[in-house]
């Protein structure tokens, strides 16, 4: 069947009927949509709309991440053939999944852009599906936890990264990508007592009340414990997740702008994600810089991503 059906795929981006399912397109042809679902604006019928936001303004050290959603759609046609290895469903025949193509702006007017986006998920979210966005830099978080904190409330909150981005910034004109955790804390979009950050190994001495995991706390638990810990902390509340690409280390994120040396493994990332079963996420953003790093991360998100009552 595989076989025959990659006789005749092309171009599912734009060509495929059916919401669900495998595709079997040649990996190295074809438009590249996101694990080859159809490019859509109309989400009538759809569980889950991924979106790319290519903005990258407001880093620190190197840019790329405007180049993030089209990279992980490219290294994404490796995954819809097979369902998930170790999983007990297969989410792209139970999921109806949109792409919803990138955000656009005017990149010139970079301070027009938190709000842009903020409605831009909105829109999303409003047309009852749930959203996971591909960046960009790690700043987009910010009009991404309004979006949905605007529906669900304070949001339980996971945070896979190096830094807390906990910076001290009382000024609203400013986009930053390593103080977006503290205004967020500050504009009650996040539930402290139900956030974690997980890869933490840089120094900040004002946590939020953020309960922190660091990068040496994983690798001395395991995988399975940190797991744990992050569904014991967050309950069953309403979770936005957020993995930035620096919380691997470096050996498997070589293209990240701020590299840290002694992250997570992409093998400990893959096992606490899955670990993490039953979490109640309603929301997603995934950083990428140039390289194909977090394909397997996001693919292994095995958490029952229809839940996004």
């Amino acid at each position: 069947m595989a076989l025959e059906d990659a006789k005749t795929q092309v171009d599912q981006a734009f060509t495929r009927e059916n919401r669900r399912g495998a595709s079997f397109e040649n990996t190295f042809g074809g438009a590249t949509s996101f694990l080859r679902r159809r490019y859509t604006k109309d989400l009538a019928g759809y569980d889950l709309a991924v979106t790319g936001v290519p903005f990258d303004q407001s880093v620190t050290n190197r840019t790329g991440t405007r180049l993030g959603p089209r990279a992980i759609r490219e290294a994404s046609t490796l995954q819809p053939y097979d369902p998930p290895y170790g999983w007990d469903y297969d989410p792209l025949e139970e999921l109806a999944i949109a792409d919803y193509g990138d955000m656009a702006f005017d990149y010139a007017k970079v301070w027009e852009f938190p709000k842009a986006l903020e409605a831009h998920v909105a829109g999303i979210l409003g047309a009852g599906c749930g959203c996971i966005t591909l960046g960009g830099d790690h700043s987009i978080t910010l009009p991404i936890l309004r979006a949905h904190a605007a529906k669900h409330g304070p949001l339980a909150y996971v945070q896979f990264d190096a830094h807390t981005d906990t910076w001290v910034d009382d000024d609203p004109e400013r986009i930053d990508h390593g103080t977006f955790a503290y205004k967020a804390v500050k504009e009650g979009l996040i539930d402290v007592e139900r956030a974690v950050q997980v890869g933490i190994r840089t120094v900040n001495p004002d946590t939020m009340g953020i309960k922190i995991i660091d990068a040496p706390e994983v690798h001395d638990i395991g995988p399975q414990a940190v797991a744990e810990m992050i569904r014991e902390r967050v309950g069953d509340a309403p979770c936005y997740v957020s993995f930035d690409i620096d919380g691997l280390d470096p050996a498997f994120a070589p293209g990240t702008g701020t590299p840290v040396w002694g992250g997570l493994s992409s093998a400990q990332a893959a096992a606490i994600l899955r670990g993490m079963a039953g979490v109640n996420v309603v929301g997603a953003t995934w950083w990428k810089f140039r390289r194909r790093s977090t394909m397997g991360a996001l693919q292994r998100l095995r958490v029952r991503m229809w839940r996004w009552s």
